[in-house]
């Protein structure tokens, strides 16, 4: 399809004339430079008459006038003829770059078959035999369980309840409470820890004295469910009561503070082998590091498990098989480890991406697929852990290629679903509903590539990179910059409360914090910025669950 570009009419031509004031200086410097020969006594008539000339000449050339001609440029290619960038709240691309969706040429994004229809492209792998016993094992103990009809899928499509401005910098992970149903952690840029009862809604805190920076991943302790492990850019794991706050730090991989950036040690990936207690968290040099939850030690030396200096972003055991371990991270690389016979370069497989993978998840069920988020705006999915691993049994083109200062997306199993076929994501690329440009959170069948659903909400205008899928009620759960919302399904809200029910918590920016914690006091601050709220209200869009707000 020939790519559309968008008439710019021509720009006028502006002259600008020079005032008397040029004239005047013009003769005061002539008067100046005869006074001054008249006192040398060296400069002839013949030179004055000459100096004249010049003078006028000069004086004539300055009384031009100066014409300017703009002329508008793209700013991606500097080419004229068209432009690129918002149109309302419709973004154009520049017709002479790759697809931004699907980076390939030859069409813009507006006009990618992948934006019209998430399955275009998706074809189904054909099954290979492997022949292997393990497969022969899981097809007669395993499989069997797993249902060959899907059941239907319920979305949580309404906002149920909000905090917003709940953090004081940008929401980076979200955790579900392993028993207790109502209530959500949370982790931010700044390193701080939110424990948040979104059923009463008001129950809320923030611990601030957790971490130094960026808390990056968290994990409930199976033994105690009111204790909690935290990664952070700060090169420890803390271990915290959610009660009371007091955090215990496991491991410090900096422990003579700041050296430099090429010395400073942060950590990404966590994850906990339940059966053998073992705490396992990898860095940015591609080293993973165990630790004994019972003696809070590091067992053995780091292992190389990435490319040298490059971070890991992600780590994940498998449901059924603890020692199976999945890790992903900035080398393209998803791999797969048995941690019984840990060493450098003994992985079982190596799964290759174009580009930094995001995040890599055996299924929550039978833990027999596998799902990785890349960069290259592609989602992978390999059916079976026992088949042919060389190529994906499915890439489903979706956008989540970001820029700097934002949460890596991460597509994330619904962990309730027993046909492992149910993921949730966020997107990048904003659409265009009713004038607003909103970035939709998507429900995404990887069976077929198919979008289920996209939820939507009119004042959710920033992106929401974080999301989570509760194991046990419709819920999930998003954090979108300094906020995080509750989802549930529309029928369940509206038969568990009325309409006028207000569940929204509005927290200010002064808000204080209080011995290592942040109380409930804040400011009247609105919702969003008066410059959102202005477009939302001039479009008339206006959310049923918004109706009020309160602040903490």
């Amino acid at each position: 399809m020939a790519p559309q570009t968008r008439r710019v009419p021509s720009f006028p031509k502006i002259v600008i004339e020079r005032d008397s004031d040029t004239e005047e200086s013009s003769e005061e410097e002539e008067d100046f430079d005869d006074e001054v020969q008249k006192l040398a006594g060296e400069a002839s008539d013949e030179e004055q008459a000459e100096e004249k000339d010049e003078a006028s000449t000069s004086t004539k050339r300055k009384r031009e006038p100066i014409t300017i001609s703009l002329k508008r440029v793209c700013k991606v290619c500097k080419q004229s003829g068209h432009e690129a960038g918002f149109r309302g709240a419709t973004y154009i691309d520049c017709p002479m770059k790759p697809c931004f969706l699907c980076k390939l040429p030859g069409h813009t994004t507006m006009t990618c078959p992948h934006k019209v229809a998430t399955e275009f492209g998706v074809f189904p792998a054909p099954l290979k035999n492997s022949h292997n016993s393990l497969k022969y094992l899981f097809d007669r103990q395993l499989k069997c369980h797993v249902p060959k009809m899907k059941p239907a899928f319920v979305i949580p499509n309404k906002v149920d309840c909000a905090v917003i401005r709940y953090h004081s910098r940008r929401v980076t992970c979200l955790e579900f409470h392993p028993t207790k149903n109502n209530i959500l952690i949370s982790g931010d840029k700044k390193g701080q820890l939110g424990v948040w009862d979104y059923e009463k809604v008001h129950e809320k805190i923030v611990y601030g004295n957790i971490h130094s920076c960026i808390l990056n991943n968290m994990k409930y302790n199976p033994l105690n469910d009111g204790t909690v492990y935290g990664a952070s850019s700060d090169g420890t794991v803390s271990s915290t009561d959610l009660e009371t706050g007091i955090s215990s730090s496991l491991v410090d991989l900096n422990p003579a503070g700041w050296q430099g950036h090429s010395s400073w040690k942060m950590l990404y990936g966590l994850d906990l082998n339940s059966e053998k207690g073992i705490l396992l968290a990898a860095d940015n040099f591609g080293l993973l590091y165990m630790i004994d939850a019972r003696s809070n030690n590091v067992t053995g030396k780091p292992i190389l498990i990435h490319k040298k200096k490059s971070k890991v972003t992600g780590l994940h055991c498998h449901p059924l098989q603890p020692d199976l371990l999945l890790s992903c991270g900035n080398d393209h690389f998803a791999r797969i480890w048995d941690i019984r016979r840990l060493e450098d370069g003994s992985s079982i497989y190596n799964l290759q991406h174009n580009r930094v993978v995001n995040s890599a998840y055996f299924s929550p069920q039978s833990g027999s697929k596998i799902l990785t988020t890349s960069q290259d705006n592609r989602i992978r999915v390999w059916d079976s852990i026992f088949g042919d691993l060389d190529t994906p049994s499915r890439e489903i083109v979706h956008s989540q290629d970001f820029n700097r200062h934002l949460t890596p997306f991460r597509a994330e199993w619904d962990p309730k679903d027993i046909s492992e076929s149910l993921v949730v994501v966020g997107r990048y690329i904003s659409e265009n509903y009713n004038g607003v440009a909103l970035h939709p959170i998507d429900f995404i069948d990887i069976t077929n590539g198919q979008l289920v659903a996209e939820v939507i909400d009119p004042n959710i205008m920033t992106i929401t990179p974080v999301n989570k899928l509760h194991p046990r009620d419709d819920v999930l759960a998003s954090g979108s910059s300094r906020s995080i919302f509750i989802w549930k399904p529309q029928e369940n809200t509206e038969l568990e409360r009325g309409e006028d029910v207000n569940r929204i918590i509005i927290c200010g920016k002064a808000e204080k914090s209080r011995k290592g914690k942040l109380d409930d006091d804040s400011g009247d601050d609105d919702m969003f910025d008066s410059k959102k709220n202005s477009k939302t209200k001039k479009i008339q869009l206006k959310s049923k669950v918004h109706g009020g707000k309160r602040k903490c």
